[in-house]
């Protein structure tokens, strides 16, 4: 049973570093317009880039919130990195992000592996290293962004770095809930095949072959097989939400905003419908950015939020799921929590 809580720890404040370029959505094969595309997954356009690494955005976003936040660089005792586009295999890009931002060079560096969950587990790993230590702030980094090569960009995945601060507090009631779970016999429903040490790069990955959905694609290009990600997504992350009001004596209906990974704009519609959530509780950022993996929620926040949450106290329950199979679901209140605007990061 993975549940988890936190207390005397808050999120002082988010951001988010998007491409400038905002991309229309167009058609996707000749079997598929524009029109229909936009109707099963709700994305109209989304931001991209082909000049911009995942650090490359949430750099700046970085520097906006600390700027924000008022808050002096040495003292940020972690950085956890979420991302599935590393800047390299080796060495961990958290590391280089310590010395962009000029960091204390006893600042905590971490990478992690996940997707459309990662936000959620990078906020508990983060939890964890402030409850056990001396670490009174720290920075949660999440996102997805990569330079294409030989591949046109995919219709469904927008470009962004998030940024989310946490801080130590004195207050019992500022308190993280968490929920977690995996189905890695369900590790090839979302995959990139090459590139990996199990099945490592030669030229004949660069083949574009057709896939279920009509379009071409190389073994560098994330794969999915869409309709068993439906069905996981619909039944998991109702059955979690509910599990973690149960499991601490919450009603999840009770949450200010229920706030979904930005998968697919049915699937979430089927998800907030199960858990009798309005409409106006479940915002969605996926018409104009896509999805944008770990940076979903966070950057839903961000855009959709801001000015509703900055001064007043907000109570959030939070779901990601997708690659892995993995999910994992966080409830926790915001009080004057700092939104830094938007930051559109400008092609050089």
């Amino acid at each position: 049973m993975s549940f988890l809580e936190f207390n005397a720890i808050k999120i002082a404040g988010m951001s988010v570093g998007v491409p400038e370029n905002v991309v229309q959505t167009v058609s996707t094969t000749d079997q598929y317009g524009a029109d229909d595309f936009i109707a099963m997954t709700g994305i109209k356009e989304k931001r991209y880039s082909n000049s911009f690494t995942t650090s490359d955005l949430c750099l700046p976003a970085a520097e906006r919130l600390i700027e924000d936040l008022k808050w002096e660089k040495s003292d940020i005792g972690a950085l956890v990195f979420v991302t599935q586009t590393p800047d390299y295999v080796l060495p961990a890009t958290s590391c280089i992000l310590q010395d962009r931002l000029k960091l204390n060079k006893e600042c905590m560096a971490l990478d992690i592996s996940l997707g459309c969950s990662g936000w959620v587990h990078g906020l508990a790993v983060l939890c964890g290293l402030m409850r056990g230590g001396t670490i009174k702030k720290a920075l949660l980094l999440a996102g997805d962004a990569r330079k294409q090569v030989y591949e046109e960009p995919d219709q469904l995945f927008g470009y962004a770095g998030t940024v989310t601060a946490l801080e130590f507090t004195d207050d019992a009631n500022d308190r993280f809930m968490f929920h977690f779970g995996t189905d890695g016999s369900g590790y090839n429903a979302i995959i990139r095949h090459a590139g990996g040490c199990r099945h490592q790069a030669t030229p004949k990955d660069f083949e574009l072959v057709e896939c279920d959905d009509g379009r071409k694609r190389h073994n560098f290009q994330t794969r999915m097989k869409g309709m068993d990600v439906f069905g996981f997504g619909i039944s998991t992350a109702p059955k979690s939400i509910k599990k973690l009001g149960e499991h601490f004596g919450f009603n999840y209906l009770d949450a200010d905003y229920c706030i979904l990974h930005q998968a697919n704009m049915k699937m979430n519609e089927a998800i907030v419908k199960k858990l009798k959530f309005t409409s106006e509780k479940a915002p969605s950022s996926m018409l104009h950015f896509g999805n944008t993996s770990s940076a979903s929620i966070p950057l839903t926040i961000v855009t959709q939020l801001k000015n509703k949450i900055e001064n007043t106290k907000t109570k959030f329950i939070c779901c990601g799921f997708g690659v892995g199979l993995s999910w994992g679901t966080v409830a926790f209140e915001t009080n004057s929590v700092v939104i830094s605007d938007l930051v559109e990061v400008k092609e050089a």
